[in-house]
């Protein structure tokens, strides 16, 4: 699986990622960290990556377009860092690995975690 990581994460999630042996990208080394979401999710679909963020435009976008893919995982929590929450993505990235394959927004929260499989139905 290659995780392409939104600008709103650190990237050091990059390292955390590889660690855990999964390919991965922070967007500041792909593109203009200033770019809008519909970009990122553009070249994440083009080229075949998960889309990792804690921004929930790309749910907005993904729902509105009726896309099946990117696959996207978005956190909802305070505190994203690695040190934080990666043993939890990490996880998560496993157990969800054949959704995200398929097509789905995978959300991480502490307390819970959901896949909604794409395209999303409103």
């Amino acid at each position: 699986m290659k995780l392409l990581i939104d600008m709103n994460l650190s990237p050091k999630w990059v390292s955390i990622l590889k660690e855990a042996g999964l390919e991965a990208a922070h967007w500041s080394s792909i593109g203009r960290s200033n770019a809008p979401d519909y970009d990122i999710l553009t070249y994440a679909k083009s080229n075949g990556y998960v889309v990792f963020t804690h921004d929930l435009d790309f749910g907005t976008i993904l729902a509105a377009t009726k896309a099946d893919c990117p696959s996207v995982i978005q956190v909802r929590t305070q505190n994203v860092t690695p040190e934080h929450l990666g043993s939890l993505v990490v996880s998560a990235l496993h157990q969800f690995e054949k959704h995200l394959e398929e097509g789905a927004i995978v959300t991480i929260d502490q307390k819970k975690l959901r896949a909604r499989i794409l395209p999303l139905q409103t």
